[in-house]
C-alpha cells in the first residue's frame, strides 16, 4: 500500500470517529495520534500490505 495511501485512510477513520489527527515526524517513521490512540507509520514510499493492516487496526479502524 503506498504510504500516501495510509494516511489518507487513517485521517478518514479520524474524521469518521470525530478525532484529531496529529502527525509528527521523527527520524524513518511518522508518529501518529487520533485520540488517545497512537502508532507509529514507516516512511517508506510502500508500506508492506500486513503492516498496513496492523496500524489501521492500532489506531481503530476496520479489522
Amino acid at each position: 500500500m503506498k504510504r500516501k495511501d495510509l494516511l489518507k485512510k487513517i485521517s478518514q477513520i479520524a474524521k469518521d470517529q470525530g478525532l484529531a489527527m496529529h502527525l509528527e515526524e521523527g527520524g524513518s517513521h511518522t508518529k501518529v495520534t487520533v485520540g488517545t490512540k497512537n502508532t507509529v507509520v514507516p516512511r517508506h514510499n510502500e508500506v508492506n500490505e500486513i503492516t498496513a493492516k496492523a496500524i489501521l487496526k492500532q489506531i481503530g479502524g476496520p479489522k
